[in-house]
């Protein structure tokens, strides 16, 4: 053989290869009937999370790859298979997730004869990823991995579809040495020159600097709280960018839009600036209690498509983090008294309106203490107690699961949240994913009822060899956020039964999980550590909690997007 050169039995062995070959060590998946890939995972070392949905597995995938910043592969069959992950692809699209679907796929030679299992794929999932290709020649495995590897990581980063039809699957495979991804060029202090964007920072003096899902693995190092300092500005999140800054931090003001405090709302409607950094204004972020105010927005987004047209100001294409780093740099020659006024006013204010939420919170835990069910707010601080040091929140997006968006019900750790497609169990199966990037981070998954039934038979799956999450189960017997419509809408509950009050919460069982139902206030504390406990051992643990139905967050209420 010459040097270099490798043969491989099939397309499946060369494309783990390639994998391996760029660190790739898991999968998340349910393969096709050929489980050759399953032979080549295994020759390779590389592992298979098992799944019994592909949609599951897509969420899985895509939380996996959120939480590490790493490439994540999710692995399928063809036809329905496809179909059926089509919600976590577009999913992984909305999160910018690096994730790699692998896909069987009807033979070349039988196309257009309708043939078993037989559909144009690549026509179906163009529009939920960045590359949709078909490999239809065996020399054209290796290098179309490659591009598709080296595609899904970006910069921008997102979801790519590479379908391997079942003739060349079967195929031998020549190759020559394995091309990896391409090598990232390191800027770390650029020298910015003078423009609108630069200008607009120098002359705000009530700034707020809005951290998007984009900045997630590119503020190691705090820059983003170094510039929010620098620039003396509130520093907000969307949804998915939460878990990117330190929620600790002096200057942090929880979440933008819909799910910001009363205090929060008010602060933002009075800035003169919003710089928003590798995040998409979009309706969440810009709609709630509050109206967007009439400002100059400084947007900064790697990707074209996340630069909106909808609001006046400079809009700056290229890394987020090397812009700030050059914006630092160039207000640092920019020391006035009359600045550093303006600044300590705004500062002040800051912490006023951090104080007013501290207050309305305690305010929240007071009266929710009186009252004879667990509530919300307080199921949160438990968690909130009892976490370690290195912990991450799952979220869903129900109505009442979305307390955990409100800050300070939930501070610190990290959280992964679905993007403003929220598709239905996402953070259920995301967290699986979640917990294999990160096996020393304590995981918690805070979800709906509906949301846990969405992934129940992957949770069963997934416990005895991927366990360690603690699922939190709010459990309205349904869907609360449309039972909520429907009852603004004055609607027969009884013809549209969304939700099923009383109804008793789903039952699990089996060796590696631990179930509880929480309805006891004084031992809340100590049954969450004990699930704790269980999870650490590497065990899935269930916590049922009954919710009232008017246990809604007040920033929702604020919003009149349900009735009160």
């Amino acid at each position: 053989m010459t040097l270099g050169i490798k043969k491989y039995a099939g397309a499946w062995s060369a494309v783990v290869d390639v994998l391996a070959a760029n660190g790739v060590d898991t999968c998340f998946g349910l393969p096709g009937d050929d489980l050759e890939l399953l032979g080549a995972l295994d020759a390779a070392g590389l592992d298979l999370v098992p799944c019994r949905d592909q949609r599951n597995a897509m969420y899985m995938a895509t939380g996996y790859a959120l939480q590490s910043g790493r490439l994540a592969v999710c692995v399928l069959g063809k036809g329905p298979a496809v179909t059926h992950a089509a919600t976590g692809l577009l999913e992984a699209r909305e999160s910018g997730a690096p994730v790699l679907v692998l896909a069987a796929g009807a033979p070349e030679r039988s196309r257009g004869s309708g043939g078993f299992q037989e559909l144009d794929q690549v026509a179906v999932t163009a529009p939920l990823v960045r590359w949709a290709h078909r490999v239809g020649h065996p020399d054209r495995v290796v290098p179309a991995t490659v591009t598709a590897l080296t595609r899904a990581m970006g910069p921008p980063s997102g979801p790519v579809y590479l379908e391997i039809p079942d003739d060349v699957r079967t195929s031998e495979v020549v190759a020559g040495p394995l091309p990896t991804r391409p090598e990232t060029l390191v800027l770390e202090s650029v020298p910015l020159t003078p423009g609108p964007a630069l200008a607009a920072l120098r002359a705000s003096r009530r700034p707020v600097v809005l951290v998007g899902g984009g900045m997630r693995h590119r503020n190691d190092d705090g820059v983003v709280e170094r510039f929010a300092e620098r620039l003396g500005a509130a520093l907000f999140t969307t949804a998915s960018g939460r878990g990117t800054v330190d929620e600790h931090h002096p200057l942090f003001c929880g979440v933008a839009g819909l799910y910001a405090p009363a205090a929060a709302r008010e602060l933002w409607s009075s800035c003169d600036l919003v710089v928003s950094l590798a995040g998409r204004l979009e309706e969440t972020v810009v709609e709630g209690g509050t109206p967007w105010p009439p400002v100059t927005v400084v947007q900064v987004n790697i990707d074209p498509a996340g630069l909106s047209a909808e609001f006046p100001g400079p809009r700056v294409l290229g890394d987020a983090r090397h812009a700030l780093l050059g914006w630092s740099r160039a207000l640092d020659e920019d020391h006035t008294a009359e600045h550093t006024d303006a600044t300590d006013a705004w500062t002040n204010r800051i912490a006023v309106a951090r104080k007013a939420m501290s207050v309305d919170a305690e305010a929240e835990l007071v009266r929710a203490a009186t009252l004879p069910e667990i509530r919300i707010p307080e199921l949160l601080a438990a968690l909130d107690a009892t976490a370690g040091r290195h912990h991450v929140l799952v979220q869903e997006n129900g109505l009442q699961d979305m307390w955990s968006y409100c800050f300070p019900f939930h501070v610190g750790g990290g959280s992964i949240v679905p993007s403003e497609q929220t598709p239905l169990g996402f953070g259920a199966a995301a967290a699986i994913g979640v917990k294999r990037a990160a096996p020393d981070h304590e995981v918690t998954a805070f979800i709906g009822d509906g949301a846990f039934l969405a992934a129940r038979t992957d949770i069963a799956v997934a416990a005895p060899a991927h366990g360690g999450v603690l699922y939190v189960v709010l459990c309205n017997g349904g869907y609360g956020w449309l039972d909520a419509q429907r009852a603004r809408l004055g609607l027969d509950a009884e013809r549209y039964p969304f939700t099923r009050p009383g109804a008793p919460p789903p039952v699990v069982d089996g060796a590696d999980l631990h179930y509880r139902v929480l309805r006891d206030k004084a031992a809340l504390t100590d049954d969450v550590l004990a699930a704790r406990r269980f999870c650490s051992q590497g065990g899935t643990a269930v916590l049922m909690v009954p919710v009232a139905p008017d246990d809604i967050p007040p920033c929702i209420g604020d919003a009149e997007v349900v009735p009160q």
